[in-house]
């Protein structure tokens, strides 16, 4: 089409004469006047071209569907003009004029009518120079149809106003340089109903477009905006011109199926129509829609048919106004007074529903017929929106050319301070003016021009609301205005939501994560779509789930870091009050053995068993017993520096003194033989030598290992665990090893030493028990190990305690428990004539 503007434009500025083939054969309303003004309107919704042969004349194209709307649009043009020639102040002395054509909505048509406004001959005119040239055009309609038409009167640089596109696309000076309009464009509206969805919390927003340039550049810039705040398009579906059934019923499906339930519908009132016709016919309800200010006070939208579904309906539109005079001027119109008028005899017959000439089998009307008493869209004036944009593009032409009227020689804005020739305007002459124009109308709004031809932007928040009679009541609920710093203001009380519901509908994909969780996007979907996945331990949720502080762990709920638990092998513990009653009778057992043997020290069994070397194995498993107790409870510098000390010098002292007794059994025997004195390396002096030897090599250790790296209390923070660990840090490995290396020596030395002595000739064989005891010892100590290093937490320390507790019961019971039940059961046996059998 812009290649066709450009063939046809150039052969119109060739140097050569208009020659007509035959008058135009256009429809056309005109009124002469000192200036005419061009105008094009889209009074029919549809042509019907005819068929081309290319071997004879094409028949004149057919307008169908008569618009009333658009109509109204048309007649309020014919009564601002009027009005402004009946004012003596707005261009004295000078009469407008008019000429308007019916472009049909169709891109084509449109381009005809724009011809004939540039280079039309009147039939019987003379001369070489084309007549009816218009220095300005008023229109088009639709966005695609301006398109053309701009591209057309582009090139001769012809002012064009559209009242009613508003298309973003229209705003590029490069391609539309004579282009203004009074309507403001989409990226204003555009931009009002992202901080719409923004505002409403809606986050899952499909949207449907008609297929025009309109719908089309509207949806794609909401769509881009939308999802920049963070939305995201459920779907997006083009309405097709030809509203075929299969794809119309496709689109009404996938809006079903989408989830979305707010859907914005970008397209003129005809597609609309088309999209809702079929969503009646899948009965689909439950939609919020969401208007582009194309239809949202269309009345072809609001009949009764369509409030199932679209009750609760919001959308944008243009400020509304009352125009003092206008309703009666619309219902002047007669057939009979106005029969030059080839618009008004088709716009009474579709208002009536009759034929003036009887050209059907229907109704037959005279013209007679009052227009007051059928309530129309027509003589509807309560929303007179798009009606007032037509109203001030007239005016701001008029007051463009008194402008020009006005300029002063040698002061004007041209070369020279020339002033325009106001007998024979010129439209790039007009142009500039139409650029400046600035003047404040009767009702005080400001009409200027930004530098891409744009108005401001004003916009009424609109709310379809029943009326008790169940009318459609076009409820304001907010306003958005683009020169304000707060530009977006809603009254939320007034919102009737679709459904007749007035809390605010919910559209995501899914909804919010609760506290404790965060987000998993689902594949192949967009960010809005996703599930919830609870965090993990130790971890909380704001927006994304964050790892608590080292001392803190998450609550249940995962919604607020708590201090961690402290953990240790406490008094309170019932596995603390276990191995506290098992030490405490351990240590009662040992002092009640060591009571036994102090009452009957003066028996034959008690002094055959060196009293002595019993009584200092009592007091060290005595020791052995309640040093466990240092492993229980909060560790502390001193519990942790005394506990390994204290039971390594302890297991050492009593193995020590089970290593002399084993050898004094051993040389008893030895002793006996003739010519052997080797009891006299093992008489008491030397067996106390002997046990503090061994004693002091492990007292050394300890020291050592106190004096470089003491044992000291440390808190186990780990992120995957809701506990802290109390324990005492070792210090030294190496120092731990040697104490328990060295205990393990001299229980295998003791346990080979006793049973070398297994099988010695006695009654009561003491090597024997102690052989027991240190298997048993052994099999403790061997299987601590492992236990210890994988037991967790206070389990470590448990083990340790319960590995001394049972070695020191194992040599308690194994070398005592025999001689106390001999002594208090079996006192029979406790003589020396027993003791000297063999």
């Amino acid at each position: 089409l812009p290649f066709l503007c450009t063939l046809i434009s150039s052969q119109l500025l060739q140097q050569q004469p208009c020659r007509l083939i035959h008058p135009s054969s256009l429809p056309v309303v005109a009124d002469e006047g000192n200036i005419t003004l061009g105008a094009l309107f889209s009074l029919h919704d549809a042509v019907l071209e005819s068929q081309w042969t290319f071997s004879t004349q094409p028949e004149p194209a057919q307008c169908t569907g008569f618009n009333f709307r658009t109509f109204r649009w048309m007649q309020t043009m014919i009564f601002a003009i009027e009005k402004i020639n009946r004012d003596t102040r707005l261009l004295p002395n000078i009469k407008l004029g008019y000429k308007i054509y019916d472009s049909c909505s169709s891109p084509l048509h449109a381009l005809r009518t724009a011809v004939e406004l540039m280079g039309g001959r009147e039939e019987g005119s003379s001369g070489t120079e084309c007549q009816g040239k218009v220095p300005v055009v008023i229109g088009d309609g639709g966005s695609t149809l301006s398109m053309v038409v701009a591209h057309f009167l582009g090139v001769f640089q012809v002012p064009q106003v559209s009242y009613f596109s508003s298309c973003a696309c229209l705003s590029n000076k490069k391609a539309f340089s004579s282009f203004l309009r009074t309507m403001p464009s989409d990226f204003f509206q555009v931009d009002a109903l992202a901080q719409l969805v923004q505002h409403f919390g809606w986050t899952w927003v499909g949207t449907v477009a008609g297929d025009d340039a309109y719908g089309r550049g509207g949806a794609q810039i909401f769509n881009d905006k939308v999802t920049k705040l963070g939305a995201c398009i459920a779907f997006y579906e083009i309405i097709p011109k030809n509203h075929a059934p299969a794809e119309m019923s496709r689109i009404v499906k996938r809006i079903s199926g989408s989830g979305a339930r707010v859907v914005l519908v970008f397209a003129l009132e005809q597609d609309v129509k088309a999209l809702f016709s079929e969503a009646l016919k899948h009965n689909l309800t439950g939609i919020q829609w969401l208007a582009s200010e194309a239809w949202i006070t269309a009345a072809v939208i609001s009949t009764p048919e369509f409030h199932s579904i679209l009750q609760g309906s919001m959308g944008f539109a243009i400020r509304r106004a009352d125009i003092p005079e206008l309703r009666p001027f619309l219902l002047r119109l007669n057939p009979t007074a106005y029969s030059d008028d080839p618009f008004v005899l088709q716009f009474w017959e579709e208002m009536f529903k009759c034929s003036l000439h009887n050209r059907s089998s229907g109704a037959i009307c005279n013209g007679s017929e009052n227009l007051a008493s059928v309530q129309s869209i027509y003589s509807d004036v309560s929303q007179l929106r798009i009606s007032y944009i037509v109203y001030k593009a007239v005016y701001a032409i008029a007051y463009a050319l008194n402008d020009m009227v006005k300029c002063v020689p040698e002061r004007g804005p041209f070369p020279g301070g020339a002033c325009p020739d106001t007998r024979s305007i010129k439209p790039w002459q007009l142009l500039y003016y139409l650029k400046k124009v600035d003047f404040i109308n009767e009702f005080g709004e400001q009409t200027k021009f930004d530098e891409n031809g744009d108005p401001g932007a004003m916009y009424d928040l609109i709310n379809w609301q029943l009326s008790e009679f169940g009318e459609v009541q076009y409820a304001t609920v907010g306003t958005f205005d683009e020169t304000k710093t707060t530009k977006l203001v809603i009254e939320a009380k007034k919102i009737v939501w679709n459904g007749y519901q007035r809390q605010v509908p919910v559209s995501v994909c899914s909804s919010s994560c609760p506290l404790g969780t965060r987000k998993a996007i689902r594949p192949s979907f967009p960010v809005c779509c996703f599930d919830c996945i609870l965090c993990a331990a130790g971890e909380i949720n704001a927006i994304e789930c964050v790892t608590c502080p080292p001392e803190f762990w998450s609550n249940l709920k995962r919604d607020a870091c708590i201090p961690k638990l402290v953990e240790f092998l406490s008094y309170e513990d019932t596995m603390g009050m276990v191995l506290l009653a098992v030490a405490l009778l351990g240590s009662c057992a040992t002092l009640a053995t060591a009571l036994i043997f102090a009452c009957k020290r003066h028996t034959p069994l008690v002094r055959a068993n060196n009293s002595e070397l019993s009584f200092l194995i009592l007091s060290s498993l005595w020791l052995c017993f309640l040093c466990a107790l240092a492993f229980i409870g909060q560790p502390t510098a001193w519990s942790c520096q005394l506990r390994h000390t204290a039971f390594g010098i302890a297991f050492c002292l009593c193995l020590s003194c089970i290593l002399g007794k084993t050898l004094v059994v051993l040389m008893a025997f030895k002793a006996t033989l003739p010519g052997s004195n080797a009891m006299r390396w093992f008489r008491p002096p030397q067996l106390r030598a002997l046990i503090f030897l061994c004693t002091a090599v492990q007292i050394g250790i300890c020291g050592a290992w106190l004096g470089l790296a003491p044992p000291v209390p440390r808190r186990l923070m780990t992120r995957e665990s809701a506990r802290i660990i109390l324990m005492c840090d070792m210090g030294s490995t190496l120092a731990f090893s040697l104490v328990l290396g060295y205990i393990g020596l001299l229980a295998a030395i003791c346990f080979l030493l006793a049973f070398f002595a297994r099988k010695l000739p006695d009654n009561f064989n003491e090597a024997k028990f102690i052989t027991f005891s240190m298997l048993i010892f052994c099999a403790v100590w061997i299987t601590f190990v492992p236990a210890y290093v994988s037991s967790p937490g206070k389990y470590t320390v448990a083990v340790e305690v319960f590995a001394i507790l049972a070695s020191s019961y194992g040599l308690l019971l194994c070398i005592f428990a025999p001689k106390c039940y001999i002594i208090l059961l079996r006192p029979d046996k406790n003589t020396r004539k027993n003791m000297m059998a063999k």
